[in-house]
């Protein structure tokens, strides 16, 4: 196991423990199981608006793009540098 994976895979680690705590900090935007069966009040909320929610919400989006593109980072640098 070379430096870069070692550093890789705490990078990895790190952008996980943030898109965990990113995910739990939103808040909830719907009525779970029993709104998606029942109707519920879904209808009137089309739009987001500029709230904490919704910038917790773009934040996580990009750790998420972060976090991909790392991991194919990280599987290419363990095949090819040895």
């Amino acid at each position: 196991m070379g430096v870069f994976e070692i550093i890789g895979g705490v990078l990895l680690m790190l952008c996980s423990i943030a898109i965990i705590a990113m995910v739990l900090m939103q808040e909830s935007q719907g009525s779970g199981l029993s709104g998606a069966i029942a109707g519920g009040d879904m209808m009137g909320r089309e739009g987001r608006s500029r709230s904490m929610n919704s910038m917790m919400a773009k934040y996580t989006k990009y750790a998420a793009i972060v976090f991909f593109v790392l991991a194919v980072l990280v599987g290419v640098i363990s095949i090819y540098v040895k």
